[in-house]
Parts: structure tokens; C-alpha cells; sequence
């Protein structure tokens, strides 16, 4: 039996080195090479597969320089307005989520910009304890290897934003029917509104939910100041 339970722990503490060597490696490339695709992606596709519907799928890696500086300000201030200051967790604005979460049936999280793109690079989308220890984890490491620019770069160009469309430059094509970095204010507002539902909300011909979402993007975007990462 001893040998048994030493056999498992062997096994155990390879598999756990494993891990951990491919992850960190993962990181690291990913600090330099363009992210060609998402779990999340593939799971949207594998969704309407199954269905029998289309599956629109849109997705052009951009650089940041190719980005209008408007749209990484507008996420910044509608997702995660301390994202320049902390190292990846913002325990205040989770300690609030999760005292607003108690008193409500929708659950609202308080994910940084950093564990979101850890989430969609790395991970799942179903919620879970185990989902969200491999988050922080994986957030450790975006963290420790990667700049601020590059977490919002790599943020920027993987993230749903609407119904088949992953990153900025679909986005802005998609909606506006130009380059990521032509957006303007406004433009930039209008797909940073849509985020917490980019299936379900436009970003053009809104609701009037969106437009004040919009509206108050901008004041914030005003108050916040230039995107400088120097």
C-alpha cells in the first residue's frame, strides 16, 4: 500500500512540475507572439455547431500601435479603472462585488482587466472555484511576465465583442466599418458598452440601456486622462 500511495505522489508531484513548466512557457511566447485563438472561441463555434447554425467567426490580430488609443481608454474606465495601479487583483472592487452579490441573484464579479485576459487566454468561461484558482493563478503570471501594455494589448485583441467578433479590429470593421485605429471617442465608447454581453447588446442602434452606458464611458474617458504606459 505504501508504494501505491508513493507511486500516486510521484506521479502527482511530475504532473503538478508539468504544469506548472508548460504554463509559465505559454506565458512567456505569448509575451511576444499574437494569440491566434481563445477557448472561448472555440467553444462559441462548437455551441452553434451543434445547434446547426452558422457560427460567425471574425478575428484579425492587430499591434497596439494599430488600436486607437480612445478604445484601450474606454475599457480601462467601463472595466477596470485601477488597471494602471495594481498587480493584477483589485480587492476592493471584489470585496464590493461580492457584498452587492449577496443581496441579489445576478451574480456580478469584480475581474480586473489582467484576470479577464488570463480567463480568455488561458482558461474557460463556466464558473467555478477550480476555474477561478487557475485564474489567479494564471494572472500571477501575465502579471510577473508581460507589461501593462501588453495584458491590454493581448485583452484588446481576444475579447468577444459581439456575436462572432473577437477583438478590435473585427470590432471596429464590424461595427464601423473601418480600422481599429481610426475609432473615435464615441466609437470607442459605444463597443466598450456592449462588453458585459457583446452577444446580446450593438454597439450601433442601441438600446437606451447602451446609450447611457456610452454616455457615461465618455464622461469617464474625459476624467481619466491620456493612456500613457511610459
Amino acid at each position: 500500500m505504501k508504494g501505491f500511495f508513493a507511486k500516486l505522489f510521484k506521479w502527482i508531484f511530475k504532473a503538478v512540475i508539468g504544469f506548472i513548466a508548460i504554463s509559465v512557457f505559454s506565458v512567456i511566447v505569448f509575451r511576444w507572439v499574437p494569440v491566434p485563438f481563445t477557448p472561448l472561441m472555440l467553444i462559441r463555434n462548437m455551441e452553434q455547431w451543434g445547434k446547426g447554425e452558422k457560427a460567425p467567426f471574425e478575428h484579425d490580430w492587430v499591434s497596439m500601435k494599430k488600436i486607437s488609443p480612445n478604445l484601450g481608454k474606454a475599457v480601462i474606465v467601463s472595466e477596470d479603472q485601477k488597471f494602471m495601479e495594481h498587480s493584477g487583483f483589485d480587492f476592493e472592487a471584489i470585496e464590493k462585488a461580492f457584498e452587492k452579490n449577496k443581496k441579489r441573484k445576478r451574480i456580478k464579479g469584480g475581474s480586473t482587466i489582467s484576470q479577464q485576459t488570463a480567463k480568455n487566454v488561458f482558461l474557460w468561461p463556466q464558473r467555478s472555484y477550480v476555474r477561478k484558482g487557475f485564474e489567479v493563478y494564471f494572472t500571477f503570471l501575465i502579471e510577473v511576465f508581460w507589461s501593462k501594455e501588453r495584458i491590454l494589448e493581448v485583452y484588446l485583441n481576444s475579447i468577444e465583442m459581439g456575436n462572432g467578433i473577437y477583438g478590435a479590429e473585427a470590432a471596429a470593421q464590424h461595427w464601423f466599418r473601418k480600422p481599429a485605429s481610426k475609432l473615435n471617442a464615441y466609437e470607442a465608447a459605444s463597443i466598450a458598452a456592449i462588453l458585459p454581453n457583446p452577444r446580446k447588446f450593438r454597439a450601433t442602434r442601441s438600446s437606451g440601456y447602451i446609450e447611457n452606458r456610452k454616455n457615461w464611458i465618455m464622461r469617464q474617458m474625459n476624467f481619466y486622462g491620456p493612456l500613457d504606459f511610459d
